[in-house]
């Protein structure tokens, strides 16, 4: 720590000169208002020792207001004898960090290095605490962007239910609230030309602005492509792929990737199509027999997005069965585990089977809430560490 001393006793000066130059610590010390006004515009330090009444009590407040304006980020520490409090009131009204009062037998000296040392770090803990708020409040910006991207009112095609939720990551921080964290996570349901409805899930790897940044790149991207004519599924997303493959805005070299899952279903002929590219594969529940099985194998998923513009993705596709559900999430609901826990300790593929197994009789909006319930038991209170998104399809006739 580098400590400015304005002094107006050269006997004391002497003395503050050798306790404080101890350590890592550093002071250069003056009795005189020109040498300190120099050094403090000529140099920078991290605190600042003033007597209140140097170099006399008529200049002392002028004095103070240069070395503020000149040494704006250093705390002032001022020293008063006792009977000049009224003087004290001045100078911390105008922006004196703290103060000490000098006694007669000097023994005032001792408290110094540890005085200006906490003068210091206080300041420094008030600086980390704006710069977090300013993050947040940053962070909170790019959240509601993303948000603000996700659809509001879902189509429903006759037949057929549709309920979807977003869900992002928290970071707990001890001693205070959670904060929620921007995040990569994407879905999307819209209706094409004619009656043909599409399922969105994206997720891009990594956490915070980055992820978000590179989420929002690509659901850009299909929103300006998504009227152009595909032969299927398949075909959609290798051209999505090789658009973003020539993105500058995002890159896999730098941990850029995706993973999509888009899907079309027909609800006139229950045709549902699907595409992975890295993606988890949907599950499919028979409402009849509450068997649950996985739509695709982990072949089928393909590479994520941005790893291989050549790569060539392929289409999955069913007959929606009556009376089933099938559900389309990342893998933020199955990855919610203890903070201090282990893979088999995360809620996992058998969590999520087991919820909609105990789910079988609710309606699917509450199916949807125990979902994201169960599994954020899961992190036991430390609150979940991806943000996550789920779409849940009933078909009832």
């Amino acid at each position: 720590m580098r400590i400015l001393v304005g002094w107006d006793d050269i006997a004391e000066a002497e003395l503050i000169d050798t306790f404080l130059n101890v350590d890592e610590n550093t002071a250069q010390v003056f009795t005189d208002a020109e040498g300190l006004t120099q050094a403090a515009t000529n140099d920078v330090f991290d605190a600042v020792l003033m007597d209140l009444t140097f170099p006399s009590e008529n200049v002392a407040f002028e004095l103070f207001e240069v070395i503020r304006r000149r040494l704006p980020n250093a705390p002032v520490v001022g020293a008063w004898r006792p009977g000049e409090i009224s003087q004290v009131a001045k100078f911390i009204k105008n922006g004196l960090h703290s103060f000490i009062s000098r006694d007669d037998a000097g023994d005032f000296v001792f408290l110094l290095t540890s005085i200006m040392e906490a003068a210091f770090l206080t300041v420094q803990a008030q600086r980390a605490q704006i710069v977090a708020e300013k993050l947040r409040e940053e962070v909170e910006a790019v959240r509601q962007l993303q948000e603000a991207v996700l659809p509001h009112d879902l189509p429903m095609p006759q037949g057929y239910k549709i309920v979807a939720r977003y869900e992002p990551s928290q970071i707990r921080v001890f001693g205070e609230q959670p904060v929620v964290m921007a995040g990569g996570d994407y879905y999307d349901v819209f209706n094409l030309e004619g009656n043909q409805i599409v399922i969105v899930l994206g997720d891009a790897a990594g956490h915070g602005v980055k992820a978000c940044m590179s989420i929002m790149t690509m659901h850009t991207l299909i929103s300006m492509i998504r009227d152009r004519r595909f032969a299927d599924t398949a075909e959609f997303v290798t051209e999505v792929n090789r658009r973003l493959c020539h993105s500058t805005v995002i890159s896999a070299d730098q941990g850029g990737f995706i993973t999509l899952l888009y899907c079309t279903l027909d609800p006139v002929t229950h045709r549902f199509e699907w595409t992975s590219a890295g993606h988890p594969m949907p599950l499919l529940q028979d409402l009849a027999t509450n068997e649950i099985h996985k739509l695709g194998s982990k072949e089928e998923g393909g590479l994520p997005l941005i790893i291989d513009e050549d790569w060539e993705y392929e289409k999955c596709q069913i007959e929606v069965p009556r009376n089933c559900r099938i559900l389309l999430y990342t893998d933020g609901l199955d990855e919610a585990f203890p903070q201090d826990g282990k893979e088999e300790d995360q809620f996992g593929e058998v969590g999520i089977i087991k919820t909609l197994k105990d789910s079988i009789n609710l309606p699917l909006a509450e199916t949807l809430e125990r979902l994201f319930h169960d599994s954020n038991e899961a992190t036991q209170g430390t609150g979940r560490h991806d943000d996550t998104s789920v779409v849940l399809l009933e078909r009832r006739d």
